[in-house]
């Protein structure tokens, strides 16, 4: 299936970018959405230079503004004239410790990546089931495979809280020209992960992107990527005992 017309959200940096550059490249028309519209501004000019035969539409959104969501994604539909494909990719990655003082920070990261989701997912469907069709993509994370202790576990709890809903709507839009794919991403090089612990087994962002976009454009309905060295430690994940699993973190 090819979809030409596509939103992502969280797209000024890190992998929203990096998917940017990677379908623009394949004469792809974007419409990009995020806070820091300087750098979607950059982004665009960049994309537009690189690629003058695509169209490239951006907005400000504050994903956790919940009425702003509507109004962003139906007027970047009408600067493409309509969306065949939205990749809910905005998140945050921060948190503490559960009862240590730091509530906002798990609080703000349940949030975005939780709630605020759920608000973008239903503006996605809306319009999906209005034009009979559709591929929604849920960037969610290998920790959605098992809670994590620590600093960790509002991250993983609201990442786990997204597959689950991606695997909801891939059950109940099975068969139909609405299709649903959760991506399950590894630790890829980006923003997010460069203020983490996350120092081993960071996979670079071309090859994280790389992967991220075959499994898009397959529309699979589920994958974790880069498929090594993610795929293994995701199935370990399941199955590791408590005492492993509080070293992961």
């Amino acid at each position: 299936m090819h979809r030409q017309k596509i939103l992502i959200t969280g797209a000024s940096s890190g992998l929203g970018a990096g998917m940017a550059r990677a379908f623009a490249a394949k004469g792809r028309d974007l419409a990009l959405c995020a806070r820091r519209v300087d750098r979607l501004e950059e982004l665009k000019a960049e994309l537009t230079a690189r690629h003058p035969g695509i169209t490239v539409a951006i907005a400000a959104l504050d994903v956790n503004d919940h009425e702003a969501v509507a109004d962003v994604f139906a007027r970047l539909a009408g600067e493409l004239g309509g969306l065949d494909r939205v990749i809910v990719n905005a998140g945050l990655g921060k948190g503490a410790p559960l009862g240590t003082g730091h509530l906002a920070a798990n609080v703000a990261t349940i949030e975005t990546n939780l709630v605020a989701a759920l608000v973008q997912i239903e503006h996605t469907l809306e319009m999906f089931r209005a034009a009979g069709a559709g591929h929604l993509v849920l960037v969610s994370s290998l920790v959605a495979n098992r809670g994590l202790p620590g600093t960790l576990t509002a991250y993983a709890a609201s990442k786990s809280g997204l597959t689950s809903i991606g695997q909801s709507l891939r059950a109940e839009f099975h068969g139909t020209p609405i299709k649903v794919t959760v991506l399950e991403p590894g630790y890829i090089e980006s923003e997010m992960t460069a203020r983490s612990n996350a120092t081993k087994m960071v996979v670079d962002t071309d090859t994280g992107v790389a992967g991220l976009v075959k499994a898009i454009e397959a529309e699979q309905g589920s994958a974790v990527v880069p498929a090594w060295p993610w795929r293994p430690v995701a199935a370990l994940m399941r199955v590791a005992p408590t005492a492993l699993v509080k070293r992961m973190a």
